[in-house]
């Protein structure tokens, strides 16, 4: 078993507690064609907080629920930082930590 799991599976929590927070948690889906996008970060049909709510949280929920593997790394920080600057240090905090948890041994 993968030891990140229970450590993964909070911190998810933590970056959705954090969008709702901010205000930015939505509770409607951006349509089918948004969701289908092929770009990174889905750049091209949504925002990078609805990105984070509708493909990165339940992708990884998703992984953690059915046991799949999980990615080796991770790289969301520099977007956050790139798209929120300072106006949501704790999100682009938590993003990081998630980026370090996802690159730490799946054994530690």
């Amino acid at each position: 078993m993968d030891a990140r799991v229970p450590a993964i599976a909070e911190q998810l929590l933590l970056i959705e507690r954090e969008l709702r927070l901010q205000g930015w948690w939505q509770p409607s889906p951006p349509s089918e064609q948004a969701l289908a996008s092929q770009e990174p970060f889905c750049v091209d049909s949504m925002a990078f907080d609805q990105w984070l709510q509708w493909i990165f949280l339940p992708r990884m929920k998703h992984m953690l629920e059915s046991g799949a593997a999980l990615p080796s790394v991770s790289g969301i920080q520099p977007m956050a930082e790139q798209v929120f600057g300072a106006q949501a240090r704790e999100l682009v905090r938590l993003l990081g930590d998630f980026d370090q948890l996802i690159s730490a041994p799946k054994n530690a």
